[in-house]
């Protein structure tokens, strides 16, 4: 390994996942905290701690000088930069590359070839990639109108600079086009840097399916199965689990091979996920490549016994990977819950303050990546993710049933939480067929659940 020590650029539960990571490794670490961070339980886990700036994120977390300051200092060879913040930010890590450091993650030219969703689209093409119909570059709404006759309503709108769904609209008709064009093009200015939008085709009641892959420098490229993502709030994932309840073996295969196809193309190393649309017909289109960890990681480490985080650690230090294709033998079924300090009954509208009472659920099977703690703040400052709980059982109605248990065990008193509104979730009737789609819990559950209250989401 060309490094010994590990600079962990980034905050809350992800820090701390990659913090134990480095330590099982044999890593020594490096934490870094803006001044609301000063107590987070994340920073306990290091070897040291370096305060890199205000609560601004602008300032700290996103303030690439001050991090490469803190790599100086303490002797850091590597930074893992978990995902959000810089993790897909190309320009950022081209200059951790310039400057000797290893980046655990995919190189700068990768991040930046699929950062540019025009670029990724093209791409993703060349390879034999599925693709929905879609445009290059829009330039004004006069030429969106135009496109979109030939695309066909109802279609979205995507800003070309980034993912997430951030900026991302459905346009049903004419009347919508422009209010949705200057929003996405705002968005992606503001967001990505980039005002560039372009159009595609909407694919109905869709599911998100995403395949999990990692390779290395040795000419290893690897998949280890997908997951289903289709639980969302404003494009945003609320559930996750692994396998996916639409995926038989056949298909997986499928789709497995489009997305390492893609991965070889462009010589990707290191841990990325491809994400795909999966309609009713079970054809599947190409959606995005996330080039860094994802928060639903652990489900997919859940069924298959490998530690992801682990392997990237290996990948960045020149090592091949510990395990080959033959040994990903998917078992059993996991679930994941995102727990936000967020009220649902008010369109998830953050809910900041102290936590006064945290108890986590235990139990066989029983898995909390988190970075909360009684009598800690929740600042206003970042995203509101308090932890994520992750369950595995031999199948998928036992998942749901303990984590059914887990959720009723889980105590976070002091802020409002999405805690029970994941219970309903897993009580729906859509849930346990395994009917899911991307409006789902939009469209359809969360105006069912309004007829009788959410209750306040903080466990007593």
């Amino acid at each position: 390994m060309p490094f010994d020590t590990v600079l962990v650029a980034n905050r809350g539960e992800i820090a701390a996942r990659v913090l134990r990571a480095c330590r099982e490794s044999g890593l020594r670490t490096v934490a870094v905290c803006s001044e609301a961070d000063r107590d987070s339980p994340y920073t306990r886990l290091a070897d040291e701690v370096r305060e890199i700036g205000p609560a601004k994120v602008a300032e700290s977390y996103l303030n690439l000088d001050r991090i490469l300051e803190a790599a100086r200092a303490t002797g850091a060879g590597a930074i893992h930069p978990g995902y959000g913040f810089f993790a897909e930010n190309s320009s950022l890590v081209r200059k951790i590359e310039e400057a000797g450091l290893a980046f655990i993650g995919p190189s700068s030219a990768s991040i930046a070839l699929m950062g540019d969703k025009l670029a990724a689209r093209r791409t993703a093409t060349e390879a034999g990639v599925p693709m929905l119909p879609g445009t290059e570059r829009v330039d004004g709404v006069e030429e969106a109108r135009r496109l979109a006759t030939e695309v066909g309503f109802p279609l979205v709108l995507k800003p070309a600079g980034g993912g997430g769904g951030i900026g991302m609209a459905i346009v049903r008709d004419a009347a919508g086009l422009e209010r949705a064009y200057a929003t996405a093009s705002r968005l992606g200015q503001l967001t990505f840097g980039n005002p560039a939008v372009y159009l595609e085709a909407l694919l109905p009641e869709a599911r998100h399916v995403e395949v999990q892959l990692i390779a290395d420098d040795h000419g290893h490229y690897v998949h280890l199965g997908e997951r289903e993502c289709s639980l969302q709030r404003r494009y945003q994932k609320l559930i996750e689990e692994a396998p996916s309840p639409a995926v038989d073996d056949a298909l997986r295969l499928e789709m497995a091979a489009a997305a390492l196809r893609l991965a070889r193309a462009i010589g990707y190393r290191n841990a990325g996920t491809v994400e795909f649309l999966l309609g009713p017909d079970r054809r599947f289109y190409f959606l995005e490549m996330n080039t860094r960890i994802q928060v639903e990681h652990p489900v997919t480490e859940m069924v298959t016994g490998i530690d992801l985080v682990r392997e990237q650690i290996r990948v960045a230090g020149g090592l091949p990977l510990s395990f080959g294709q033959d040994d990903v033998r998917p078992r059993g079924h996991a679930i994941e819950c995102r727990v936000y300090a967020e009220d649902p009954e008010r369109n998830f509208m953050p809910s900041p303050g102290q936590v006064k009472a945290f108890r986590p659920p235990l139990g066989p099977g029983t898995r909390l990546d988190g970075n909360v703690e009684a009598g800690m703040q929740v600042s206003v400052h970042y995203d509101p993710l308090l932890a994520k709980l992750i369950v595995w059982d031999r199948d998928r109605p036992q998942a749901t049933a303990r984590m059914r248990r887990a959720l009723a065990e889980l105590v976070v008193e002091g802020v409002r939480t999405t805690r029970d509104l994941l219970s309903r979730i897993l009580e729906a009737p859509e849930w346990r067929a395994g009917r899911l789609h991307t409006r789902l819990l939009e469209e359809e559950l969360l105006p069912r659940f309004k007829a009788a209250p959410l209750g306040s989401g903080s466990a007593q």
